[in-house]
């Protein structure tokens, strides 16, 4: 069995060590499709209620990642923009498409969901997915 739940936010970004267009700060109005999967529903007839998920998914992404700029941690513009406090994300690796994806795909494990892949839509044309090996 599989259930989908899709999150809209918005944010910004740019790529370090990038040579186009993506590297200058720039916003997307961004789609997160979450997958979770069991091999047997629970007593109520399902994976997992869309409530919860979206409770608490969607919860963390209007606190962490809705309308803010993320940023990889060596960001020279970092520390210009926490000086005029503004909303900010910062990562370890390149804010891509990718990496966003794997964000929340680790972030819906941690709040102890049974995800199984997480697709990020940049744009309604571009999307990348994060799905562990098995």
């Amino acid at each position: 069995y599989k259930v989908t739940k899709t999150i809209h936010f918005c944010y910004g970004h740019r790529l370090l060590n990038y040579r186009g267009k993506c590297r200058d700060l720039h916003g997307h109005n961004g789609k997160v499709e979450i997958e979770l999967a069991a091999t047997r529903l629970d007593r109520r007839g399902m994976v997992r209620d869309f409530t919860e998920i979206k409770r608490a998914i969607q919860g963390w992404i209007d606190v962490k990642l809705d309308h803010k700029m993320i940023l990889c941690r060596n960001d020279p513009v970092i520390s210009m923009l926490r000086n005029m406090k503004e909303p900010l994300f910062v990562m370890g690796v390149n804010p891509t498409a990718e990496n966003l994806a794997k964000l929340i795909y680790d972030e819906a494990k941690r709040l102890g969901f049974p995800v199984t892949s997480v697709c990020l839509w940049e744009t309604d044309h571009s999307f990348a997915t994060y799905s562990p090996r098995k």
